[in-house]
């Protein structure tokens, strides 16, 4: 069963340039040094400068085991640190995670 976790925040409006290029570098790490699927999403509606993040695990053992991996990587933390303090507004992150719904089993036939 698959983990999706969706992250929202706000990009501060005068460090926008510097905020989706951090987004973007966060991005390209995580998926070449991470075991996880990672999208940024861009807002058509609603507020302008809340971006989101996705990150899909296989499950929740393994976004618990990418994350401990990811917080003891010094270089990943060289990258958030600089997006979370200067780049979003204070406290606008919000942080959601889903688990996907199994398919429901077929009936077996009757004979």
């Amino acid at each position: 069963m698959s983990v999706t976790v969706y992250q929202t925040f706000v990009i501060k409006q005068e460090k926008f340039k510097e905020g989706i290029e951090n987004l973007r570098e966060i991005k390209k790490f995580r998926m070449e040094n991470y075991h996880h699927k990672v999208d940024i999403l861009t807002p058509i509606s609603g507020k302008d400068h809340t971006y989101a993040l996705l990150s899909t695990y296989e499950g929740l053992a393994e976004m618990e085991l990418q994350n401990k991996k990811m917080f003891e990587d010094e270089e990943y933390l060289e990258l958030i640190g600089p997006f979370f303090l200067e780049n979003i507004v204070e406290n606008s992150m919000y942080t959601q995670i889903f688990r996907s719904l199994r398919d429901q089993p077929k009936e077996k036939e009757k004979k």
